[in-house]
């Protein structure tokens, strides 16, 4: 039997999803509510938002960087195949042109996603963020040799030091995301991986889709990276992305849609004053089309998901 303070046609979960989203639409039309975002101490804490261009599958990158403003972000995050094709576009369009682009719409590219080349192959790419001004270099770890998760990790560190070599000449940093499947994909895993990172040019860019649905073991485990938190993608697992689903079930994956509670997350960015970026993400089933088939309904949705995070603040 339904309650009767809540309207007839949604669930309670729903109701308190759709007040949450309606306090974060205020926050983001300059309507700010008592204490939205002031801790005890009344100093402010924001997220730094990044587009990413996967959202939005392969439509071109001109109209991609159109949206930037609309989502709040000033910069973006551009991916390759197969989950777009931005990181194509750029050598189709020429450097110069792609340039011109992101000053005609005052976007900044500020990341480059390659999960593709994998950690031991993402020389030839560090210089080309760089051209653009560009600050995160984001890949996966792959596997490393070891005879414990341990030893496996500090394998890899050491793997990965003529990278950091040149990351340093760059002034790049390599954030290396949580995977499963991979090297790091366990939460103690990613505690040995803070523990002996010895560079300011490497950390984790964090994917809590990856990880255990805890939000406070996740709240933990920010805590423990601090300043060696590099990304965080707010994306949970939902009903997961390998499979075709239907689209409603698919968006699960999108902040205030699954069940995942990000209040608690967004309390340890703010606890360690995190200023990296913050990419709402999910996957679409096939890889590489948009999350939504029009373009306006994707910044929609990304913005349907700021306004909950707004709401976490």
């Amino acid at each position: 039997m339904r309650k009767c303070c809540l309207p007839l046609d949604i669930s309670r979960r729903e109701f308190g999803l759709q007040t949450a989203v309606s306090i974060g639409a205020m926050a983001l039309a300059g309507v700010k509510p008592s204490n939205l975002r002031a801790d005890e101490n009344g100093s402010e804490f924001s997220l730094n938002y990044i587009l990413g261009s996967p959202m939005y599958g392969t439509a071109p990158l001109d109209e991609v960087l159109g949206e930037a403003a609309k989502i709040g972000a000033q910069t973006i995050d551009i991916w390759p195949r197969n989950h777009a094709n931005h990181r194509e576009q750029m050598d189709q369009l020429g450097f110069e042109n792609v340039q011109d682009l992101l000053e005609k719409h005052d976007v900044q590219l500020g990341v480059i996603t390659r999960y593709d080349l994998g950690p031991q192959r993402i020389h030839s790419e560090i210089p080309v963020l760089s051209r653009f001004g560009g600050k995160l270099l984001v890949c996966g770890a792959g596997m490393s040799a070891g005879d414990t998760e341990k030893e496996r990790v500090q394998n890899f560190l050491k793997r990965l030091r003529p990278q950091l070599v040149e990351a340093e000449k760059h002034n790049v940093t390599i954030g290396i995301e949580n995977h499963a499947g991979t090297l790091l994909s366990s939460p103690d895993s990613l505690r040995y991986f803070a523990d002996h990172i010895e560079s300011e040019h490497v950390g984790l860019a964090l994917a809590p889709y990856h990880l255990p649905q805890d939000p406070q073991m996740i709240g933990d485990l920010i805590e423990h990276f601090a300043s060696k938190l590099v990304f965080f993608q707010a994306w949970q697992h939902g009903m997961g992305c390998a499979k075709k689903l239907p689209k409603k079930e698919e968006l699960l994956q999108l902040p205030g849609r699954g069940p995942l509670d990000f209040c608690p997350i967004i309390a340890a960015l703010r606890r360690i004053n995190y200023q990296g970026w913050t990419e709402i993400f999910m996957h679409p089933v096939p890889r590489g089309i948009p999350i939504l088939p029009k373009t306006a309904e994707v910044t929609a949705e990304i913005n349907r998901a700021r306004s909950y995070l707004e709401t976490c603040l």
